[in-house]
C-alpha cells in the first residue's frame, strides 16, 4: 500500500497541518505491554483523506501534536476497541480524540457478535479476507519489514468502510442517540477509571472484613506506585494471589510476611521493609477511615430470578439485533432484580435506564410484574423463546 513514513518531528508537523481540514481521521495503534507499567506505544497507522501514514513513535518521541489534531477541530475520528488508544491520547494531553466511532461497539449494537475482531468486521460487513501473519510481532524492533507495515496498515484501511456500513445499519435502525449515548458513557468510564477504587477489582478481595480491605488497598496503592517507579508491570512487582494472601494474614511482620510460600524470591527482600509499613499502617487505621464493604444481596430467590431472566435478555437482545454481551451480563440482571425487588434504593443499575431500558429493562420490568409470559414456541429454533401478555 502507497503510504507516507514519517519519522521525524518536522514529518508529523506538516503531517497535521495537512489533516487539519479532514473530515474523518481512522487511525490505530501497535503496542507492546507485558514489560512496562504502562503499554509502549511503537507504531501509529493512520487513514484519513485518501492518505495512509505510519507515524513512528521510537523516533518522534513527542506525539503531541498528532494527539491535539485528534482532540480538536471537526472531524471524526474512527477506531476499533479504541480503548488504549483513548488511554494513549489521555497520558499525552489529557483529551480524547473528538467525535469517536468505535466499529466494534457499533458491531454489537446492530447484532454482531461483541466484542468482535476487526477481521471479523471487515469479512462480515465488507465480504473481504484480512491478511493475517504479524500478530507475535514485536512492534519495538528496527527496521520495520515490508510486510511488518503492510501488516500494521491494514488494520486501518477498511476503518472508513466499516464506518459508513456500520453508521447506515445504525440510521436504519434508529440507533444513532444509542450509539452516541453508548460512546459517550464509554469515554467517561475511560476518564473515571483513572481515578476509581480499581483495587477493588483484585480478584479474591470480596467477602472480606473492613480490616483486611484495609490492607487490600494499601498494599494495592503502594503497588501502584512501585510498579509506576520501576515501570514495570504491577504483576512483575507482586502478584494478585499474593496481595490477598497478605491481606488475610493481616500480618506486618517481615518474617511472617517471608513466610508466605511465593515471598521467597530474592528481590522481595529489599521491599519487605516497604511492604511491611503499608501493612503496618492499614492495620492500624482507625474504624472510621476503614473501606466501606460493598455486599452483593445473596438472597436464593433474587439469584433464582437473576439466572431465569439472565436467559431472557439473551433471547430479547437477538430478537432486536443486538449482541447480548454489550447490553449486560448476568450481574447486571441480577442488580436489576434486586433493585426492582428491593424498593428501587440506591442508583439504578445500567438495565433500568437509556437505551438499554429500551431493549431489555422494560420487558424484564414487564415479567417481573406478571404482564408477560415466557412459553417455548420451537425448542429447535434459534430463537426458542416467546413473550406474549401474561393471562389474567
Amino acid at each position: 500500500m502507497k503510504h507516507d513514513l514519517i519519522t521525524t518531528a518536522a514529518q508529523l508537523d506538516q503531517f497535521c497541518a495537512d489533516l487539519k481540514g479532514a473530515k474523518q481521521i481512522a487511525f490505530d495503534t501497535e503496542f507492546v505491554s507485558e514489560d512496562t507499567y504502562r503499554a509502549q506505544l511503537c507504531l501509529v497507522q493512520v487513514a484519513a483523506d485518501g492518505r495512509l501514514a505510519v507515524i513512528d513513535p521510537l523516533k518522534i518521541p513527542d506525539l503531541n501534536k498528532f494527539w491535539e489534531l485528534l482532540a480538536e477541530g471537526d472531524h471524526e475520528t474512527v477506531v476499533h476497541a479504541g480503548r488504549q488508544e483513548i488511554e494513549f491520547s489521555y497520558a499525552a494531553i489529557a483529551r480524547p480524540p473528538q467525535r469517536l466511532f468505535d466499529v466494534q461497539i457499533a458491531g454489537g449494537m446492530i447484532g454482531l457478535e461483541f466484542p468482535a475482531s476487526y477481521g471479523t468486521l471487515v469479512t462480515k460487513i465488507l465480504g473481504e479476507t484480512p491478511q493475517k501473519g504479524e500478530t507475535r510481532t514485536d512492534w519495538r524492533r528496527r527496521p520495520l519489514s515490508d510486510r511488518q507495515v503492510e501488516y500494521a496498515l491494514a488494520d486501518v484501511h477498511h476503518l472508513a468502510q466499516l464506518r459508513e456500513k456500520l453508521g447506515a445499519r445504525l440510521e436504519k435502525l434508529n440507533r444513532m442517540e444509542w450509539f452516541a449515548s453508548e460512546m459517550q458513557d464509554w469515554l467517561g468510564e475511560i476518564e473515571a477509571a483513572h481515578s476509581r477504587e480499581r483495587w477493588r477489582k483484585v480478584s479474591g478481595s470480596s467477602g472480606m472484613n473492613a480490616r483486611g480491605l484495609a490492607v487490600v488497598r494499601a498494599i494495592w496503592m503502594w503497588r501502584e506506585g512501585e510498579a509506576k517507579r520501576l515501570d514495570r508491570p504491577v504483576r512483575r512487582v507482586l502478584r494478585d494471589d499474593l496481595l490477598v494472601e497478605l491481606a488475610r494474614r493481616k500480618s506486618a511482620d517481615p518474617q511472617q510476611i517471608r513466610a508466605i510460600r511465593g515471598m521467597e524470591r530474592g528481590d522481595l527482600s529489599r521491599i519487605l521493609p516497604e511492604l511491611s509499613k503499608a501493612i503496618g499502617d492499614a492495620l492500624e487505621l482507625p474504624e472510621s477511615e476503614l473501606p466501606r464493604i460493598v455486599r452483593t444481596d445473596t438472597n436464593q430467590h433474587l439469584s433464582m430470578l437473576g439466572q431465569f431472566l439472565s436467559s431472557a435478555l439473551g433471547s430479547v437482545c437477538r430478537a432486536a439485533h443486538v449482541a447480548p454481551s454489550i447490553v449486560g451480563t448476568p450481574n447486571d440482571v441480577r442488580d436489576l432484580v434486586a433493585y426492582r425487588l428491593g424498593g428501587s434504593r440506591g442508583e439504578a443499575p445500567s438495565l433500568a435506564h437509556g437505551w438499554r431500558a429500551e431493549v431489555v429493562g422494560n420487558v424484564l420490568d414487564d415479567l417481573l410484574q406478571g404482564k408477560l409470559s415466557i412459553r417455548i414456541e420451537n425448542p429447535e429454533s434459534d430463537q426458542p423463546l416467546v413473550f406474549e401478555p401474561a393471562r389474567r
